[in-house]
């Protein structure tokens, strides 16, 4: 992609895609392999022609439900409530990637790649601060997202964090 094309605002800057780096990175191991997998995807999507990237999308949109579902369980396991602001960040990505794969059957076929594109945009960010934060808390309630676990169940019995899990806000 030419750099002219990027100026000239022919091409979306987010179209080359992300590139997995420690920015990414959010302190936990299997929070960090499933991001990873997520970006690769995503990147896949952005290099298949928008006639032949239905079936990759609809693998990227179940890995994204299984993502996102892992973290709204562990979110739910170490005393986030349900209706968090992060939770509700993925179900509402959720919502408009089933309302893109729609889109799509229906005949829009540049619908996938400006999802994509959106989502490099939009993940940075979303890593940065509420998947940090909901590290950096897995990791003070001593919780083991590999089995799951909490070392000490009784710490979670009374607390009830109704924010987004970022390490900007409670």
């Amino acid at each position: 992609m030419e750099a002219t094309q990027i100026e000239q605002g022919t091409v979306s800057p987010f179209a080359a895609g992300l590139d997995w780096s420690a920015n990414l990175h959010t302190g936990d191991e299997r929070m960090d392999s499933t991001h990873e997998e997520f970006v690769t995807m995503l990147n896949a999507l952005l290099k298949t022609p928008p006639t032949e990237q239905l079936n990759l999308y609809r693998e990227f949109l179940n890995h994204t439900v299984e993502h996102f579902a892992q973290e709204d369980r562990w979110m739910v396991a170490t005393g986030f409530s349900e209706d968090n602001c992060h939770a509700g960040q993925h179900a509402t990505i959720l919502e408009t990637m089933r309302a893109v794969e729609t889109h799509y059957v229906q005949g829009n076929q540049e619908i996938i790649s400006r999802l994509a594109e959106a989502l490099v945009e939009w993940f940075p960010q979303h890593a940065a601060t509420m998947d940090a934060g909901l590290a950096q808390h897995l990791k003070s309630v001593n919780f083991d997202s590999e089995t799951e676990t909490l070392a000490d169940p009784s710490i979670i019995k009374n607390v009830t964090m109704s924010g987004c899990g970022s390490v900007s806000c409670s």
